[in-house]
């Protein structure tokens, strides 16, 4: 592979087609990491793998009835009407199941995918019996050819992805109630039923646009994988949402852009595998949950501790144990086996910090800050300045 079309290709410089083939995918995969973000934390990844799979039969009904008509069966808008009719019937019947039977959600989930996709695998078996010919023009929606995309197809793609997004930012606020608090927002008066059948046609409708591009088995990874990723970089939706369309973004460019330079590459099956590298290195590498950065606060917790045990320890008498001696030596706090001047005043800091916290912990226990190391951190970077006077001006057996 010549590093000069590489650079080509993802620059959209290799050719008009490939650039609005690329482009239109990157779209799509904007799409997903926006609704998938919701969709994710409303604890509901796995209804876009009952969608994707719920469009099977409606993309085969569609071609029968072209066919029946006259009409050119294989059009790609004729067979994505098929498939949304088909994906929305599939979200109602989940959510009926869900709401007038005693089944739980998974259960609904599992009986509409299978059901679904049973009854496609069947229709396809019988247009391929048909004079008409083959299912050529079928399979392709089953796992995907971008290749096979053109310029009205990957802007009509590109177009209704945006479309998704924006209605996205639109019922941010009430997609945000939805996901984190259901019970109440209906009980403000809310209408969470409508705001989630909505939520759930915005899926039906990026997993129905990535069909042409990944395929109804692979439209899934685009929905979950960019959103989980983007979960390890941040504690706040606006910032996961922007991460998560960004990395499914890159995942469409990218994987569509090699998909392009190598020949006979199924683009779907690159882009999620683009999708997964990035999800592990936001795994390991991640700033705010990732493998790497956690193991390295929880290893300067546990080493702060230590050094405030050491230090008081020592303050009170009691030698520092011989892991922490050479530690306590690079610091400056220890020479031969006596504290510093440095050490000494770290030591009443310390001991100080450790005295307030107990102050506080006795006397407001309920009022404990969430992200916090109590006892730890500094209580003057904590609490407010006059809190930390009141404790202060506490006499030492109000703290008993």
């Amino acid at each position: 592979m010549n590093p000069a079309d590489v650079i080509a290709t993802l620059t959209l410089q290799a050719g008009f087609n490939s650039a609005v083939v690329v482009v239109g995918t990157a779209c799509l995969g904007v799409a997903a990491g926006v609704i998938g973000s919701f969709m994710l934390l409303r604890k509901r990844a796995l209804v876009s793998d009952a969608l994707s799979h719920a469009t099977l039969p409606g993309i085969a009904l569609a071609f029968l009835a072209a066919t029946w008509a006259g009409l050119e069966g294989r059009s790609l808008p004729v067979l994505l009407a098929g498939a949304l009719f088909s994906g929305a019937l599939g979200v109602l019947a989940i959510h009926a199941i869900s709401r007038y039977t005693r089944l739980p959600e998974d259960a609904a989930i599992g009986a509409v995918l299978s059901v679904f996709f049973g009854v496609g695998v069947v229709l396809l078996s019988h247009i391929q019996t048909l004079p008409t010919g083959n299912q050529a023009g079928l399979k392709t929606f089953i796992l995907g050819q971008t290749a096979a995309m053109n310029r009205t197809e990957a802007t009509a793609i590109a177009a209704l992805a945006l479309a998704a997004v924006a209605a996205s930012a639109l019922l941010f606020k009430e997609f945000r109630l939805l996901c984190f608090d259901p019970d109440f927002a209906a009980g403000q008066g809310w209408p969470t039923r409508r705001i989630d059948l909505t939520l759930m046609g915005l899926t039906t409708l990026v997993t129905v646009i990535g069909l042409q591009t990944a395929g109804l088995i692979l439209i899934i990874a685009l929905l979950i994988v960019p959103p989980a990723a983007a979960r390890f970089w941040t504690e706040r939706l606006g910032v996961m949402v922007v991460v998560a369309a960004a990395l499914g973004g890159a995942s469409g460019w990218i994987g569509a852009s090699l998909s392009a330079l190598v020949p006979r590459l199924p683009a779907g099956a690159v882009i999620v595998l683009v999708a997964g590298a990035l999800f592990m290195a936001s795994f390991l590498f991640a700033p705010a949950r990732g493998v790497v950065a956690t193991a390295w606060r929880q290893g300067r917790l546990r080493l702060a501790y230590a050094e405030q045990a050491a230090l008081a320890g020592r303050l009170a008498g009691a030698p520092p144990s011989p892991a922490m001696r050479p530690w306590l030596r690079l610091r400056g706090w220890l020479r031969g086996g006596d504290l510093t001047d440095s050490g000494l005043a770290a030591a009443r800091a310390a001991e100080r910090n450790r005295r307030l916290w107990e102050r506080f912990l006795m006397r407001y226990p309920t009022l404990i800050p969430g992200q916090a190391n109590w006892g730890i951190d500094p209580i003057d970077r904590v609490l407010p300045r006059d809190l930390v006077r009141e404790l202060e001006g506490l006499p030492a057996e109000t703290a008993r």
